[in-house]
């Protein structure tokens, strides 16, 4: 994989470069919520513009419908890269149309522009071969080189991902190659104890990364709305917690793999439970009470790991070497329902590991609950392409950059 040094090293000065980023940044109400993942790609789009490029940025965000729809402009990822940068961005409000050509063909050597969400096109996230190369043809005639670094991307054969690096000469941006240099650590020479810490909502979600991780991790610690589905596999009662019943055999063949394997596979000893899930918006104080794990009333759903659980999952990261984290164990949107994923960010600042927090909702509770983001080894930014990774899976987006 060529690297964004050795494309320097040539010269681009006065080359249009086509940075394939992540801007996919959370928005309410027009306004950026948290703008990492625009930070992490600032090093290569400076660094560009330093070395006298041209640079276009493009990026998706959200799920619009291969149109345009203003909800989902990155207008605003455009001003606040600006702002980052300390010069004037400029923005063409299409993606290969007349404005993105003039905006692109205005640029001067070391500028900057961004061009509208590659998603208000169809061909940028269509199935068919023919459609997503046609719209790759037209985002090529916008530049002369490619730099992939939108790592949470890399996982989807898009356009712009995995059709575009064929059609121009191209190299890793410092984001893509910090992320791969991450993830070769938790795969590769692992440092041990290794623990991995899975939550968020679906079982379904993490099915394939456990399996691969039983031969790997020491120890995995369960939390979340997946947790309910391990539980309720063990024949407990868990009320009208989140539940995957369709998921119950190979869960139980997973609970019986780490016992024959001597992994240690941790799951919740009490559970916050309520009879209603939290408002989120106006986040009422919330009525809950804390019982077993295995003795969730029929009514209620479990929706933070309880007190027992924080201590037990904090001790057994505490000797750790190695941690990974993807999801929260909790509704960490709601403060009487943080409490659990605070305290797994906690026990990773103080363990004293390598400790890797595999993007998505993990990067945004670390923000959100006021962590240091230096107290981690990695903050990623990309929590479905990290896990794919892990998976054995191939990416898209780094296989295109490796040809």
């Amino acid at each position: 994989m060529k690297t964004i040094d050795e494309l320097l090293a040539e010269g681009v000065r006065g080359k249009r470069v086509f940075v394939r980023a992540d801007l996919n940044v959370p928005l309410a109400g027009g306004t950026i919520t948290d703008d990492g993942r625009i930070r992490a790609v600032l090093p290569t789009i400076a660094k560009l513009a330093e070395a006298g490029a041209r640079v276009v940025v493009a990026s998706h965000l959200g799920r619009p419908k291969g149109e345009p729809d203003p909800a989902f402009s990155l207008a605003p990822a455009a001003g606040r890269l600006g702002e980052l940068l300390g010069q004037d961005v400029a923005f063409a409000t299409d993606t290969v149309g007349a404005s993105a050509k003039e905006t692109v063909a205005a640029l001067a050597d070391g500028r900057v522009a961004v061009i509208e969400n590659l998603r208000f096109n169809a061909g940028e996230t269509s199935k068919d071969d023919a459609e997503r190369g046609a719209f790759a043809d037209r985002l090529a005639e916008l530049a002369d080189v490619y730099v992939g670094d939108g790592f949470g991307a890399v996982h989807r054969k898009h356009a712009s991902v995995f059709d575009l690096p064929a059609r121009l000469p191209h190299a890793a941006g410092y984001l893509i190659a910090t992320e791969v240099g991450v993830l070769k650590k938790l795969t590769a020479d692992v440092k041990r104890p290794y623990v991995v810490v899975l939550g968020g909502a679906k079982v379904s979600d993490k099915l394939a990364v456990i399996d691969q991780l039983l031969g790997k991790a020491d120890r995995i610690l369960i939390g979340g709305g997946m947790a309910y589905t391990f539980l309720k596999a063990q024949g407990h009662e868990i009320g009208i917690s989140l539940l995957q019943e369709d998921q119950i055999p190979v869960v139980l063949e997973y609970l019986a793999r780490a016992e024959k394997l001597g992994v240690e596979l941790v799951l919740p000893v009490d559970i916050l439970a309520s009879a209603d899930f939290p408002d989120l918006k106006g986040k009422t104080p919330a009525e809950f009470i804390t019982v077993d794990a295995d003795k969730i009333p029929a009514d209620k759903e479990g929706l933070d790991i309880g007190p027992k659980t924080r201590e037990l999952y904090a001790s057994k990261i505490a000797d750790a070497e190695t941690v990974f984290w993807n999801g929260p164990v909790g509704v960490f949107e709601h403060p009487d329902y943080a409490n659990g994923t605070k305290a797994i960010a906690q026990a990773l600042t103080e363990s004293g590991a390598f400790t890797v927090v595999g993007g998505g909702d993990s990067a945004a509770a670390v923000r959100t609950l006021g962590f240091d983001e230096n107290a981690f080894g990695h903050i990623s930014t990309g929590g479905g392409a990290s896990l794919e990774y892990l998976e054995g899976k191939t990416l898209p987006g780094l296989a295109a950059l490796e040809v």
